[in-house]
């Protein structure tokens, strides 16, 4: 990969795309992962007006000190970066005190880590409408067009998608050669979305590497029957997710009324 010209064509592109759309600039949430560090560095680097929403709810210390850390970094250079933060918590808790209960409580607590990420998204919209901004996303290819590990109407609720056609290695070349923050790079990816240190690939069963491998072979045709050993179980780990979460990556699906019940009578 060319780093420097593929930087640049993201850059030039948001910038294309916010003068075209008559709009200020950009409002990202800043979470302390490499994903929402570099595309909000990618955002700054546009000269437009950038905003960066840091949005914790019950987070661990360690990820609100990187956002923190970053945010300080990007305006440190360059001019146009502004920054808020807006606690959730005690949104979060008093959202939770007056849903019902179930029985299943893991599916409660799945539930109730997508709204941590749909609360988020509600916050970045509000801030965009204010300041007539668009909505950066910070999903990369496998997370968006491989095993659709985002929540959907959360941080899958977003204007534009700046490193969707990059994956998750591509995005920390990038980290690199823009100079983010060291302990950034080094953080085990996590979606942040259950108040306590639990990584991507506690949650999946594979790392981004493997994953970002079965995307490729997947694109590739190859079979379940291919492979062997632990090629075989990140396989299946990639094609469960990519069957299971299809209905994220598709276009909302419509009811087409044929044309004769339409027609008056």
């Amino acid at each position: 990969m060319n780093t420097e010209k593929v930087i640049d064509h993201i850059v030039n592109w948001l910038k294309d795309y916010a003068t075209k759309a008559k709009v200020n600039g950009f409002v990202i949430g800043v979470s302390g992962g490499i994903d929402s560090a570099v595309t909000s560095t990618l955002c700054a680097k546009t000269g437009l007006d950038l905003l960066c929403v840091e949005m914790p709810i019950h987070q661990a210390r360690s990820q609100v000190s990187r956002a923190v850390n970053h945010i300080n970094w990007l305006k440190d250079n360059f001019s146009n970066v502004n920054t808020i933060e807006v606690k959730l918590t005690p949104v979060f808790d008093n959202l939770i005190a007056v849903l019902p209960t179930v029985e299943n409580e893991e599916v409660r607590f799945m539930s109730l880590a997508n709204t941590r990420a749909r609360l988020r998204m509600t916050t970045l919209y509000y801030f965009a409408a204010l300041h007539k901004y668009l909505v950066a996303g910070t999903g990369n290819k496998v997370e968006d067009f491989g095993i659709g590990f985002f929540t959907k109407y959360g941080d899958g609720g977003v204007d534009l998608s700046p490193i969707a056609d990059l994956y998750k290695s591509e995005v920390y070349t990038i980290a690199k050669f823009l100079g983010i923050n060291q302990e950034i790079i080094d953080a085990a990816p996590t979606d942040g979305l259950w108040g306590d240190d639990r990584t991507d690939e506690d949650q999946i069963g594979a790392n981004y590497d493997e994953l970002e491998w079965a995307m490729q072979m997947a694109a590739q045709g190859k079979k379940n029957e291919d492979f062997k050993g632990r090629e075989k179980d990140i396989f299946n780990i990639f094609k469960r997710y990519n069957s299971a979460n299809k209905h994220k990556m598709m276009s909302i699906p419509v009811c087409e009324i044929p044309k004769h019940l339409k027609r008056s009578l």
